[in-house]
């Protein structure tokens, strides 16, 4: 016979079992919690932007980004979807001070010493990659797609200060004779080499001299 006691404990027991597995079944599956897909991307972000897009590994993605591979296909797509996204990403919260200095400035002149002041800056800015994404991204590239697609972002740069410049003129707050391409041209290699020389230990200060040289040639009005 089984006493009173035995069949007490025999209940507990079932209760402890039918809990225990209530939790089990209830436990969270798929993608970690932790998993944060801002934070991964702006991880993601910082390594093309220190290493380039082709010597940035899938690999090398989910070590820095802390997630498998399987999550990043899930999350991003492939490793050139993902790059797009860096590089949009780039654009609004690092590259944007051109456009922001085209936006808000009177002139062209002044719209143009402002960005590059202000590459001065953010290329040689600690805590981060130094130069521009965009254009470190390019070195060495062997995919063409991603190469144009670079290329086109930089090329349009350039025409938007072409445009502006060429407004100025208009305006006659340049003189008639500028050649508005070549000087915004002239703009678009002092970024690109301003960018090169802050990945080669340039100083914030040594980038704003030369701005200040590349100012020296711009006509008065």
């Amino acid at each position: 016979m089984v006493s009173g006691e035995e069949r007490e404990g025999g209940r507990a027991a079932a209760r402890t079992g039918a809990g225990t597995g209530a939790r089990r079944a209830s436990r969270p599956r798929g993608r970690p919690r932790s998993f944060d897909r801002a934070t991964a991307l702006e991880k993601a972000l910082m390594a093309f932007w220190e290493r380039g897009y082709e010597a940035t590994s899938v690999s090398d993605l989910t070590g820095v980004m802390e997630i498998g591979a399987p999550s990043l296909y899930a999350a991003f797509g492939d490793k050139r979807s993902l790059f797009e996204e860096a590089v949009r990403v780039y654009g609004e919260r690092y590259g944007a001070f051109g456009e922001r200095a085209l936006a808000e400035e009177p002139t062209a002149r002044a719209a143009v010493e402002r960005t590059l002041r202000e590459a001065a800056a953010e290329y040689t800015a600690p805590g981060r990659p130094h130069g521009c994404m965009v254009i470190h991204a390019a070195a060495n590239c062997s995919t063409p797609e991603v190469e144009e697609s670079l290329r086109r972002r930089r090329n349009a740069n350039i025409a938007a200060f072409e445009r502006r410049i060429r407004a100025d003129v208009d305006a006659g707050l340049l003189p008639p004779d500028t050649d508005a391409a070549a000087l915004a041209r002239h703009t678009g290699a002092m970024i690109q080499g301003m960018s090169q020389q802050a990945r080669d230990g340039a100083t914030r200060e040594e980038l704003q001299t030369l701005a200040e040289i590349a100012m020296a040639v711009w006509p008065r009005s």
